[in-house]
This record gives C-alpha cells, structure tokens and sequence, in this order.
C-alpha cells in the first residue's frame, strides 16, 4: 500500500507474547517479563564502533516449516513504519509501541529507509548528484537506534523494510533518478550501479544490527513492482526481472547478516495470465509462488486493499487461502502482511480474521493503528484504527485466539 506520507502500523499476529513496557531514553537498559518464558530478559543496547548489539536479549527468531519461533517457542507477530521518521520523542516512540503492544502483538514491522536530496527532518540517507550519504547521527541510525530501544521495551521486535517501491520516503525511484538521470522504475532491479547502491546500504543497515536480537527480519522492499508512482518503466520488466533480483539482494543480506530472517515485502501478486482476476495475472512483475521458492527467502507476504470487487469479505477470504495453501506447498510461513477497509470494519475484519484462523495463515498485519501522543494523534487516512476506536480490541481477541491455535 502508498504510505501517501501518513502512518503505517499494523498489529499482527503471528507468534508468542511477550508484554512489558517502560520509558526508553538513549543507553538506557530495561527489563521485560516474559509472559511466553516466564523469566525475566535484560534489554538495551551497547554501540560499539557501527555496529549495535544488545545487552543480553537473547535468541533470533527462526522459522520451523510454516511457523515462526523464538527459542523453540512458537510466535505472533506486528507492524509500525513511522516510528523513525517523524520528529518522535522516545516517550512518543513508547506510548506508539504500548498501543501496538497492548493488542498482544509482539513484533512491528517498519521502514529502514528514508532517501532524501537535502537533509530535512529524520533520513537514513542522502543523494547529491549521484553519489549517497549514509546518516549515522542523531537523525539517521542513530534514531533508529531509539526505535530498537523502544521496541524491545514493549516486548516487540522489528520486522525492518529496505526500500520502498513508492516515492513516499524517497525509495526505488531516487535511486533511479541519482544513478541513470532516467525515470524507468524497474532499472532499479537490473542496472549494476543502482545494485551496488543498494548493497552498500544494505551493508551499513544490516551490518549494524548482525547481532541485534531486537530484530526480526529485513524486508527487500515495500511492495516491488515493475513500475512505481510515476508508472514508468523501460517495458522491458517481467516476473523474471524481479525474481532475480530477489534471488542476488535476500542472498546477499544473508552473507552479511547469518542470523535474521528474510522476506520480499511484497503484495503477495500471482502469475497466471489465464486469470481473470487482476492481481492473480503476473502483470506487475511479482510471481508469489515463484519468489516463495527461493532458498534465501525465509517467509512470504501479501497485501491487499485496493477495493477491486464489490465483495471485499468474500475477495479477501479467497485472497488469504490462497496465500494458505502456498504456504503449505513451499512450507514457509506467509504473513497476510498489509490490509484494510474504510467502512464496514468489524464485520470485515472478523471475517478475514477467522479466514486466517481456519487456514492456518502465519498470521496478519492490519493497515493501518494510531496513537494518541503528546504531540497529537497520528494520521487518519480512513483506515486507522485508534485504541479508543471499537475495531480496536478485535485485535486484542483475534491474538488470543492465534496464540490459542498455534499452542
């Protein structure tokens, strides 16, 4: 889905809880309860040179066949982009992951990317003329730093994004413009010089949390597509363009980071040209099966929210079946990973939820919940869902019944 600039955070559940909370200010060391282990775990973080680690938060979470588990536990899991790129204090980063924390969620998906061409406000990284800067201080990975910090203080880990197939926080099509002058998107997944940007990134991102418990997985980007906000392309882009690509960049980050998890972050898009159905026709360059099968890809994603039929319920059942049952084929979990309606919310949610109850779906990231906080309630774009909101505590009851079935 187009962030359009506005909150992303999706409560997902798809491993085992832990609960706690408490103020996380820059160094400081917490304690969390957890309620899976009952034992307490000592959180926090020491930098050392580029790189962060933990100071005793042990365990990475794995996959075992269609499960996420952590320390031999099976998991529930979440999701939250704009933590880092919003001007957050940490007691602001706090309260946005209590909110999440508090539905039972237990890991939150965000970006880790922000491409700007002049410094402004919270970035990762810069372009003038060609060539990127990497921001290590306050309001680059040093920020960041602060989201980890606060994450962990709720008992949530990160699922972290790459880049972004929209022009929302700069994303694919920066990379495009600084290295080709050109605004053919799917150069992006082909030209030598935008890889090797975006392994140089990668490098200085990834490398810096190797050995970070405090996160879950990396993500190659939010919703790859042959094209992106511009709706250019060369027309040369098929399935094959990115699933390659997916092939070089989830084989690199595993080279480099040997203990986390690793997705697409994609829409979760089919490859039949025989469908009638839209999103099952391969038109956009994704083949979710295909990309499933790649050995260096250790779970799948699909999102869904375009308003393409007149029967979202009944779309959206069939959409996470499917998804299911390729689960079950590759035996690798799938997140229904982005979704969201703008009317109807409790009957819809609650349908789709059992869907991924009943199918045994990995587990299920909303689009999109919002905080209160103290410098003022974070946007509404239609499907955000506040504590205050009556969709709210459907999260709350949908984790329960999860982490009733996977035991």
């Amino acid at each position: 889905m187009k962030t359009f600039g506005s909150v992303l955070v999706a409560l997902a559940v798809a491993f085992a809880p832990f609960v706690g909370a408490a103020v996380v200010e820059q160094r400081q060391v917490c304690q969390i309860l957890s309620s899976a282990e009952q034992c307490w775990l000592t959180c926090g973080r020491v930098l050392t040179g580029s790189r962060v680690t933990s100071a005793a938060v042990s365990g990475y979470v794995k996959t075992s066949g269609t499960s996420f588990t952590l320390n031999g536990e099976t998991l529930r899991s979440a999701n939250s982009y704009w933590v880092g790129l919003t001007g957050l204090t940490t007691e602001e980063m706090n309260q946005a992951f209590a909110d999440i924390a508090n539905t039972g969620a237990t890991a939150v998906r965000t970006w880790g990317f922000n491409d700007v061409t002049a410094a402004s406000g919270d970035y990762y990284q810069l372009w003038t003329d060609g060539v990127a800067t990497i921001n290590y201080g306050a309001t680059g990975l040093e920020n960041f730093d602060n989201v980890v910090a606060a994450a962990k203080a709720n008992g949530l880990r990160l699922i972290v994004t790459l880049t972004n197939n929209w022009a929302d926080y700069g994303g694919m099509d920066v990379y495009v413009s600084q290295l080709t002058n050109t605004t053919y998107h799917d150069l992006f997944y082909s030209n030598a010089d935008i890889l090797a940007a975006y392994k140089n990134y990668v490098s200085a991102f990834v490398g810096r949390y190797v050995d970070e418990p405090g996160i879950m997985a990396w993500e190659l980007a939010n919703e790859p597509r042959c094209t992106g906000t511009t709706g250019t392309s060369t027309g040369n882009c098929t399935t094959t363009t990115i699933t390659t690509w997916i092939e070089e960049a989830s084989a690199y980050i595993h080279s480099i980071d040997p203990n986390h998890l690793v997705g697409l972050g994609d829409e979760g898009w089919y490859n039949d040209p025989s469908s009638t159905d839209y999103p099952y026709q391969g038109q956009e360059g994704i083949d979710f099966n295909a990309n499933l099968a790649i050995p260096t890809i250790d779970f799948g994603t699909a999102h869904f929210s375009w308003g393409e039929t007149t029967d979202p319920i009944e779309w959206g059942v069939q959409w996470i079946q499917n998804h299911a049952q390729s689960q079950a084929n590759y035996s690798k979990p799938v997140l229904l990973e982005e979704f969201g309606v703008t009317d109807n919310k409790s009957e819809t949610y609650t349908a789709w939820y059992s869907a991924v109850i009943d199918s045994g779906l990995a587990g299920d990231l909303i689009w999109q919940s919002g905080s209160y906080l103290a410098s003022g309630a974070t946007p509404n774009d239609g499907f955000t869902v506040y504590p205050n909101d009556t969709t709210y505590p459907l999260e709350g009851e949908y984790a329960a019944q999860l982490k009733a079935r996977n035991g």
